[in-house]
């Protein structure tokens, strides 16, 4: 699990989101076989899609977060809903380039140009869709953007994710500031002064890293990040959440998809192949199907 905070300032301006997601990414490293920016990229959009998830009011409420650019990466997509269960993928996991000019995985250059669109599962008719081009490609400044154009909210948003030298995750993490509809104008200058001078979130995760339990290592980052802001717009923990891991795939969910090919199609692989293996593109889990449950899927339709 990866506790998210969920803290509130004093002046009842802005709410912040923060959490040490290192746990989910590394898995998610593990399933996929990821390149290191690869890894950089889909591990900002889980810990990304993951707190947003836990902004959602009902706890059947889901979303689906997809990047889609002209670069190499091609796609990234997450999924998460509101009881922190968070799963994704990208279309190419071994994508690599040289590092940008800051010396830093190019996340960017591995989208390109492209669009995001975020879908809000909320038990509607129908769901809700928003779409906007992609600001940098680096995720979290898109997310930024899509907040402020799509739903028209002031927030603030910090990814990252770190590469250990054995090609593991070495740390990685994310936040949220959003400002409250009565905000103060002195929180937001405040909050301006505090992003300008910010260390990057992965160094401030591993600055906070020999804490005895991922509580503490969370608390300690909230602190680290916001030690030198006014005391007016000083911090309260309201809460704490978990994201983490989870596909949900099964046997039965693959059948039902195997279905939607069409009685056609379906007789076609029953009769040349005599078996059908489908693969879960979210965790790489293998399904197959042997030529009795073939027929006994085509007798149902």
């Amino acid at each position: 699990m990866n506790i998210v905070l969920n803290a509130i300032d004093k002046s009842r301006s802005f709410r912040v989101y923060l959490v040490i997601s290192t746990e989910m990414v590394e898995e998610a490293r593990k399933i996929h076989g990821t390149s290191p920016l690869a890894t950089a990229a889909l591990g900002r959009t889980l810990t990304g899609a993951g707190i947003m998830g836990l902004l959602l009011k009902n706890p059947e409420d889901k979303l689906t977060v997809s990047f889609k650019g002209e670069g190499p990466a091609k796609q990234i997509l997450a999924t998460a809903n509101a009881k922190g269960e968070v799963k994704g993928y990208i279309a190419n996991p071994y994508v690599e380039l040289p590092l940008n000019e800051k010396g830093k995985l190019d996340v960017g250059g591995a989208l390109g140009l492209g669009q995001l669109t975020v879908i809000k599962d909320l038990g509607l008719k129908e769901p809700y869709v928003g779409t906007i081009d992609l600001v940098s490609g680096e995720i979290a400044e898109d997310l930024t953007a899509y907040y402020y154009i799509s739903e028209q909210q002031n927030t603030s948003i910090a990814l990252g994710v770190k590469i250990d030298k054995d090609l593991s995750v070495k740390c990685a993490g994310g936040m949220f500031i959003q400002m409250l509809p009565d905000f103060e104008e002195g929180a937001v200058d405040e909050l301006e002064r505090l992003i300008a001078d910010m260390k990057p979130i992965t160094t401030s995760i591993e600055e906070v890293m020999g804490e005895a339990d991922e509580y503490k290592q969370v608390e300690a980052l909230l602190k680290n990040i916001f030690e030198d802001i006014d005391e007016k717009y000083s911090l309260d923990i309201l809460d704490t959440s978990e994201i983490s891991w989870k596909c949900g795939c099964s046997k039965e969910g693959m059948a039902k998809a195997l279905m939607t090919i069409g009685k056609k199609d379906l007789t076609e692989i029953y009769e040349e192949d005599g078996q059908a293996e489908l693969t879960c593109q979210f965790c790489e889990s293998s399904y197959v199907f042997s030529k009795d449950e073939l027929k006994e899927m085509l007798d149902r339709m």
